[in-house]
């Protein structure tokens, strides 16, 4: 029998992971996106994109669905869709990992400014104009509007719609992985003087941080939100080993 895999996705590892299980012939795989950017990445496996209406609505789909596994691969400040999956597998019964690639963590260099939120964040650049470049999410570059002052380089996958309302933002539509050396180079053409992001872990994101190492910059990093407790990965082989002792105690179990 083929085991039916749904991935809660949108990561760099949501997608490795499909690809390596899209060629399995005992697994049957399925992809699940929030459908939040616009421009959705290809995936190796069929695709669902959209909510479920919450934990109930989640765990129904896994009984409709016939589910047997269920592997929470989103981003690590998807707060709320992580806690959705931990009570929609115990409603349903359906096994569960959560793949949680490790946090960043400071190396010789790094001028870094762990803060609790954006409102912290804004708080620590201070009442001087400064020259900052963002790399969060859409609804959190909003936020600083509050500190007109300053000069902001926003990068995003989609537009930040509607443009923040201070005198000087420039916008940079990209998606990653990024390199270190254009990161640098796009910090040097704007003379950017500080940096705040995610500590959103992995290396699809990391050139940032490494760039503003090179050039000696600060960086106010937003910590992770509180995750529910729950079975974990911490990276895409960890996972692949989890689905094999499953498939192992199940033929124990003679399933």
């Amino acid at each position: 029998m083929r085991r039916r895999i749904l991935i809660l996705g949108g990561t760099t590892e949501a997608r490795e992971l499909a690809e390596q299980l899209a060629g399995r012939a005992d697994l049957d795989v399925k992809v699940s996106l929030a459908g939040r950017t616009a421009q959705i990445v290809p995936q190796p496996v069929p695709l669902r994109v959209g909510g479920f209406g919450g934990a109930d609505g989640l765990a129904q789909y896994l009984r409709d669905e016939g589910i047997h596994a269920l592997i929470d691969a989103t981003h690590p400040f998807a707060a709320l869709i992580s806690q959705n999956a931990v009570q929609a597998v115990l409603a349903a019964g359906v096994p569960f990992l959560a793949l949680r690639r490790p946090e960043w963590t400071p190396r010789d260099g790094d001028r870094w400014t762990s803060v609790l939120g954006v409102d912290e964040a804004i708080d620590t650049l201070g009442a001087g104009a400064r020259r900052v470049f963002l790399a969060l999410g859409r609804k959190e570059t909003h936020a600083f509007e509050r500190a007109p002052q300053h000069f902001y380089l926003v990068r995003s996958v989609d537009p930040v719609e509607p443009p923040l309302r201070v005198p000087d933002a420039v916008y940079v539509l990209e998606r990653g992985p990024f390199g270190m050396e254009p990161d640098r180079k796009l910090l040097l053409e704007h003379r950017i003087n500080g940096v705040i992001c995610r500590n959103s872990g992995g290396n699809a994101a990391y050139a940032k941080i490494e760039a503003a190492r090179e050039l000696g910059l600060p960086v106010i990093l937003l910590r992770r939100p509180e995750l529910p407790s729950a079975p974990t990965a911490g990276s895409v082989s960890e996972a692949i080993a989890w689905l094999a002792h499953l498939d192992a105690s199940g033929a124990e179990r003679g399933e």
